[in-house]
């Protein structure tokens, strides 16, 4: 059993049944519960409605809202992180408290995994959890590694991390991953949950360094992506520098705010990734006003997802641009034809009539062919045209 229809449950879930093993993915929301049994996926991820079909068709898979079919289950994968509060402090109870709900449906024997990041700790207080319960379960964390967007290649491609304890729950550990690839790597739990943290953090720092050299260079008025194409072409030493843009979604600055609450709030260099990446919209809207007199303006923000080709909006920095820009403009509107879940986004084609100022939000690919007479702001580079600002 896999729980949650989600961006991490669901693609795993479907990939293992069409593997041959019986799947059924739990969930508390019995409207996505519905609509995954009727064939449809809640969310985009390229090749999954294909798969999800051909799944359900062969009955290695379904969903439900039931908690007692946890008890049936070989194999009981949790993908429930731990969050971070409004003051960015993470709660390491919470993954627990939620296990802890269910634990009346386990049954001794069975392999209980944890998926998504988790507190360093948290699978040691999990494994406490079922020794006070007198539940013989064996307990692994073995983190997802997905991007949204390339979950159903990725899943096979990429390593799979496994830990556990004892080399009984890490043969168990192995017996399940060895479904999706042969590429397994074996550490302890507490090494697997730093490795986690640690992944995502480095991306949120790579990505903040990219801002913060975008915004020495603007402010200098050159174009950062002429200097970045400058030091990547054909230099290895540098190939990985990402461009300047928005580095937000659910994952990234949460992860990078857990391993400074570990680290007792030492990590400096985490904090000023923080400062630099969540202060890019502010700066932003700081350069527009010194060209343009925005409470004039209507400004159309082309893009809402937190990443391209995506419809997921979780903690993306359109969202917060929009805030800046509500109280600096005169009208902000908004679009994305990729999302389907925000009520004030118009489409794509009346922002373009609309708005006076354009701001790509999100660079998803049709926008490199967008042609208007409006002037837009790119920092993406989407269009090729640069991005100063």
């Amino acid at each position: 059993m896999v729980g949650g229809c989600g961006h991490v449950g669901l693609p795993l879930a479907i990939v293992l049944a069409s593997k041959g093993l019986r799947v059924t993915a739990y969930d508390i929301n019995g409207d996505v519960v519905s609509r995954v049994n009727a064939g449809q996926m809640p969310f985009d991820e390229p090749g999954a409605q294909a798969l999800l079909h051909q799944v359900l068709t062969s009955g290695e898979f379904r969903a439900s809202n039931d908690p007692t079919l946890v008890s049936e289950a070989e194999h009981v994968v949790v993908v429930i992180g731990t969050p971070v509060d409004e003051h960015l402090n993470p709660d390491p109870s919470a993954v627990v408290n939620a296990i802890a709900d269910i634990s009346r449906y386990f049954k001794p024997g069975q392999h209980l995994v944890l998926r998504s990041t988790i507190y360093p700790g948290v699978t040691r207080l999990v494994e406490q959890l079922m020794l006070d319960q007198q539940l013989d379960i064996d307990v692994s964390f073995c983190p997802e590694r997905i991007a949204e967007g390339n979950a159903l290649e990725e899943l096979e491609s990429l390593p799979q991390i496994v830990s556990g304890r004892s080399e009984r729950v890490l043969a168990r550990a192995r017996s399940l991953f060895s479904h999706l690839t042969p590429n397994l790597i074996e550490t302890l739990p507490e090494e697997a949950e730093l490795a986690k943290l640690f992944t995502n953090t480095w991306r949120y720092i790579k990505f903040a360094t990219a801002n913060q050299f975008f915004m020495i260079a603007n402010d200098y008025g050159l174009d950062f992506e002429r200097v970045r194409h400058a030091i990547t072409t054909d230099y290895p030493r540098a190939a990985d520098m990402p461009g300047a843009g928005f580095a937000a979604g659910p994952c990234l600055f949460k992860d990078t705010m857990q391993l400074a609450a570990f680290s007792n709030n030492n990590f400096t260099l985490g904090h000023a990734s923080m400062l630099i990446n969540e202060g890019l919209p502010l700066y932003l809207v700081s350069r527009l006003e010194r060209q343009y007199d925005l409470k004039s303006l209507t400004v159309g923000i082309l893009g809402m997802a937190f990443k391209g080709e995506s419809d997921d909006t979780r903690s993306s920095l359109s969202y917060k641009l929009r805030r800046i820009l509500e109280f600096k403009a005169k009208r902000v509107i908004c679009a994305d034809a990729n999302v389907r879940t925000d009520r004030r986004l118009i489409s794509e084609k009346q922002l373009l009539e609309e708005a006076d100022l354009i701001v790509v939000g999100t660079p998803h690919t049709r926008y490199r062919t967008l042609h208007t007479t409006k002037p837009i702001v790119d920092i993406w580079n989407t269009q090729g045209n640069g991005t100063k600002v």
